[in-house]
């Protein structure tokens, strides 16, 4: 019997069982899928040739995270490489907003734009490193945080108190206005808000713009040697080098419960499978409270607040196996791994409206992901393993183009997507569709089939708007992995801090079981003779008991 049962083999389950597996306990991985991985799975699914990431592919998260820091994949042999930028975004007018490697280079070109647009971007780059490590600490640790948000409210006072705090809230398009001049360094923060659900009007969208390009900044955006599945292959290496088990096709269908506390879980299949002294779930938050937690064991406030519970966008995404690199008019986007598209901040103020108003945009923004730029070993020399994706409605009220795009995601939608973001490639980079070998298209539902925690292609597990983040995610007065269950926990990106690849979930819940088996232990023989009757209960050994 394992001490503990994790339910998904993503990255987060994956650092929660590494974490169990190093204090001693026995763990147990269930993942429905034929893999392992959740959203970090790469393939040749597109060419055999290509390696393609399915999912995830940059991981500034990764490379900031102490979390991951900690489990030394490297000794797994998990590398990390760069593309020669971290990130374009193309103008209409020919040139192109860059972030560099380093922050002197990304000054210079911002200088460009506007006459001390540099000394503007080199001070929010000051901010950072003042506040970073500690806003980073604030981040990787459960909620509340109490030592980083103490030593955080410190340097706050001494870097600007209020007026920084109103600085980090205000919405990407007037924190840009306030510090920029020119258009360059406004796309920045804007853009990289928008690798999140916030559009450019959205309070605190210029605070997570902000963090997204200084990771950027201080971190790059690197990507896993080989394809992203390689830091899912270490994870699994390092867990199973110290006992733990990890077994793919095994969907659990219910937690099982016992006088209040999870006991183990079952499987779709019919499988019980016990779990000693925890239970975790990498799953999301609706999927947890809303299928395999019965409702009887839930309070009434906690499935009312869920009813609220908000998605991020849906998402849309194509996979490129291309014949050469992308032809763009702006040169600087050549050596970017990742490429921003669309017509400056207005562009992408009218691409968040239309999907607000529940349209299918006509000219969607597009993340570009240009991986063997990033890394040689992705597709033969000459050639380029490509992606883009881009945000839809999830309830899709009409098509701001002229495809008729209902949201039935049939074939003919399909395609017809696939071209209209094709189009916009091809409007900054002219021959880019002669270039095309074979391509994939990941329409939302096919996203959702792939990984269930990704709702519609929702990609960070819930909304990052600030009404759903930290003591309010998933739902008010939560924001810690622990559940209405004892013995169960949340360890999905639906607790805080959120999505990313960086495992804080999942390092949160582990750490937060090992101090409650502590706290159980402190009951002393009687705990430990009810905990055996729970176990034989579920064996059918027993009577069913209920918590004293």
């Amino acid at each position: 019997m394992p001490d503990a049962v994790v339910v998904g083999a993503g990255p987060n389950g994956l650092v929660a069982a590494n974490l169990l597996a190093d204090a001693g306990w026995s763990v147990e991985v269930l993942e429905e899928q034929p893999e392992p991985g959740g959203a970090v799975r790469s393939d040749r699914g597109v060419h055999p040739d290509y390696v393609s990431d399915v999912f995830s592919s940059f991981y500034p998260l990764a490379a900031a995270s102490p979390v991951l820091a900690d489990l030394r994949l490297h000794e797994e042999g998990l590398g990390w490489s760069h593309a020669a930028r971290v990130l374009a975004h193309p103008l209409p007018d020919g040139r192109c907003a860059v972030l560099e490697r380093r922050s002197e280079d990304t000054a210079a070109g911002l200088d460009a734009f506007g006459a001390g647009d540099g000394a503007a971007w080199l001070g929010l780059c000051e901010t950072w490193n003042r506040m970073g490590p500690d806003l980073l600490g604030a981040l990787f640790t459960p909620f509340p945080p109490v030592r980083s948000a103490a030593r955080l409210a410190v340097r706050l006072r001494a870097s600007g108190g209020l007026r920084l705090a109103r600085t980090l809230l205000l919405p990407a398009r007037r924190l840009g206005e306030e510090e920029f001049r020119g258009e360059a360094g406004r796309l920045l923060i804007a853009g990289n808000a928008l690798h999140a659900d916030l559009a450019p009007e959205s309070a605190g969208s210029g605070g997570f713009g902000w963090l997204m390009s200084m990771l950027g900044q201080a971190y790059g955006f690197p990507v896993p040697v080989g394809g992203s599945s390689a830091l899912t292959a270490s994870l699994v290496r390092r867990l199973e080098r110290r006992g733990g088990v990890v077994r793919c096709g095994e969907r659990v269908s219910e937690v099982v419960v016992r006088g209040g506390r999870a006991v183990g879980v079952r499987t779709a299949g019919g499988e019980s499978v016990p779990a000693s002294r925890a239970v975790l779930a990498d799953v999301s938050a609706p999927a947890l409270y809303g299928a395999l937690v019965d409702a009887r064991h839930l309070p009434g406030r906690l499935l009312d607040d869920l009813v609220r519970f908000q998605w991020d966008f849906a998402t849309f995404k194509v996979d490129w196996a291309l014949g050469g690199p992308v032809p763009w008019t702006a040169q600087e986007a050549s050596t970017a791994g990742t490429v921003h598209l669309a017509d400056g901040v207005d562009g992408l103020t009218r691409f968040a409206a239309q999907i607000a108003t529940g349209r299918v945009p006509d000219r969607p923004f597009l993340l570009f992901g240009q991986m063997t730029t990033a890394d040689g070993t992705r597709s033969p020399a000459g050639t380029e393993s490509a992606w883009a994706y881009t945000h839809v409605p999830h309830r899709i009220k009409g098509d701001a183009g002229e495809d008729g795009l209902t949201g039935t995601w049939d074939r003919r939608e399909q395609e017809a997507m696939a071209d209209r973001v094709e189009s916009e490639v091809e409007r900054w980079a002219p021959g880019f569709r002669s270039r095309i070998r074979s391509r994939r298209l990941l329409p939302p539902p096919a996203l959702q089939a792939l990984d269930a925690n990704l709702y519609g292609g929702a990609i960070n597990n819930g909304t990052t708007a600030m009404h759903q983040q930290l003591v309010f995610r998933p739902t008010p007065g939560t924001g810690r992995p622990e559940t209405p269950v004892k013995g169960l926990y949340l360890a999905s990106a639906a607790a805080h801090p959120g999505g990313g690849v960086h495992g804080a979930p999942g390092a949160n819940a582990a750490r937060a079981a090992l101090r409650g088996r502590t706290r159980s232990a402190l009951l002393g023989p009687a705990r430990a003779v009810l905990d055996r009757r729970h176990r034989e209960a579920d064996r059918g050994d027993g009577p069913e008991l209920l918590e004293p």
